[in-house]
């Protein structure tokens, strides 16, 4: 069988969503979208390592919660790859007690944003942002968890 989610954590991170979990938040992505199910790689990360890929991807000089780096198609190869996501997970923990969300809740947010964003949805304007805020809050309710954002 061959998997559709890999997934693959940094040595220096603890406190995860089992990986049953994530893989169910990533499909259920595919299913609302109505879409085939194909891979996606989600590295989990601490800060270090996520200071440096947005340093280097989006200029900004501190680490971020989630990034997408989209699958650029090869021309006359076929692939059945989505994309990468990589999550920092101290950085998921610290804004979920911020907010007062359980960390898991704010865990699957997290997925499912940088999800949407593999499969072309962005927040670049207040039309794009109401339009995948709705698809998140979908997806949220799916698992139970009340409006987050």
């Amino acid at each position: 069988m061959i998997e559709l989610v890999d997934i693959q954590v940094s040595d220096d991170v603890t406190d995860l969503p089992d990986t049953q979990r994530i893989k169910k938040w990533v499909t259920e992505v595919f299913s609302v979208l109505n879409r085939s199910p194909i891979t996606v790689t989600i590295r989990i990360v601490g800060e270090g390592e996520m200071l440096s890929l947005n340093r280097r991807y989006r200029g900004k000089d501190h680490p971020t919660n989630v990034l997408s780096f989209p699958f650029e198609p090869i021309p006359n190869i076929c692939t059945d790859l989505l994309g990468d996501i990589v999550i920092c997970a101290p950085v998921v923990k610290r804004e979920a007690l911020a907010e007062k969300k359980l960390i898991s809740d704010h865990w699957a947010h997290m997925i499912f944003h940088g999800m949407l964003h593999l499969c072309g949805y962005h927040h670049d304007d207040d039309e794009e942002a109401i339009e995948m805020e709705a698809l998140e809050k979908k997806l949220l309710s799916k698992f139970g968890v009340a409006n987050l954002l």
